[in-house]
């Protein structure tokens, strides 16, 4: 008798995550017979937690802050879109118990914001692995600069540089540039619980995109900034469930079914 395919979400902290419920959405909706959960990891028991999923039968486990960067040490290989990316945001359990780092951040990125980045300038808020992916979708995209903002100035300049986008490094709270088509926060800040992200909004151009990878509150500061502006605004539920679609099929061997998304939203915004 086969067991049950069983992943989940490991950070620190993880009690707000919503991606058991978009997983277990999805896994309903194909009548899988598996589950998704949440784990909350310490960082100082990072390793030993990870190096102990195929003994707890998992299939694998989508990683979240703090863990992105940490984690790379603590796995048998990376898949190619990790190494690009620089960051692991899921991790895959082989049939040979070897632990497989992918990062599906990227793709929850370009999903939404693809086709504003291209041609045009995009600026990073922080300089962790969100924003490495963010960076790599940029640069995947066509976008014609990077600028970063965060309070690591040589994290952020490594983050640039390993982009190859011509652009720069700015320190949080900057003016972002005039010409700016995307600006995507990759911190935490605006976050329940966190402080506010405060930046000047006023130089962005009237089309200008912003987007919030946050979702819990579903509108941040952030947001709630740009819709005064009357800017363009995408909310951290499309990232989380573009990223959560590319897991879902590393993990269950199946393709989400999308055509639930609207019914999908209305849920994780209730």
């Amino acid at each position: 008798m086969r067991e049950p395919a069983v992943a989940g979400v490991i950070g620190w902290p993880i009690s707000h995550s919503k991606s058991p419920l978009i997983h277990r959405f999805w896994l309903g909706k194909l009548g899988l017979d598996g589950d998704y959960s949440r784990f909350p990891v310490r960082p100082e028991q990072l390793g030993t937690f990870v190096r102990a999923l195929p003994v707890m039968g998992l299939r694998g486990v989508n990683v979240t802050v703090p863990h992105k960067l940490a984690v790379m040490a603590h796995l048998d290989g990376l898949a190619p879109e990790a190494v690009a990316v620089g960051a692991v945001n899921t991790i895959v359990v082989g049939n040979d118990h070897r632990l497989i780092g992918h990062n599906t951040d990227a793709a929850g990125i370009i999903g939404p914001a693809g086709a504003i980045m291209a041609g045009r300038p995009v600026l990073v808020m922080g300089s962790g692995g969100a924003a490495r992916a963010a960076a790599a979708a940029a640069r995947d995209s066509g976008a014609s600069a990077l600028w970063v903002m965060a309070r690591n100035y040589n994290a952020a300049g490594a983050l640039l540089a390993a982009s190859g986008l011509p652009g720069g490094v700015m320190a949080m709270g900057d003016v972002p540039p005039a010409d700016t088509g995307l600006v995507f926060n990759a911190t935490t800040l605006g976050m329940a619980g966190q402080p506010e992200l405060k930046i000047n909004l006023s130089a962005l151009p009237a089309d200008a995109v912003v987007f919030d990878a946050v979702y819990v509150p579903l509108e941040t500061p952030l947001l709630a900034a740009a819709h005064a502006r009357g800017l363009i605004t995408i909310d951290g539920l499309d990232m989380l469930i573009g990223q959560a679609a590319e897991a879902f099929r590393l993990f269950y061997g199946a393709d989400p079914p999308r055509r639930y998304d609207g019914e999908l939203r209305a849920m994780l915004t209730k």
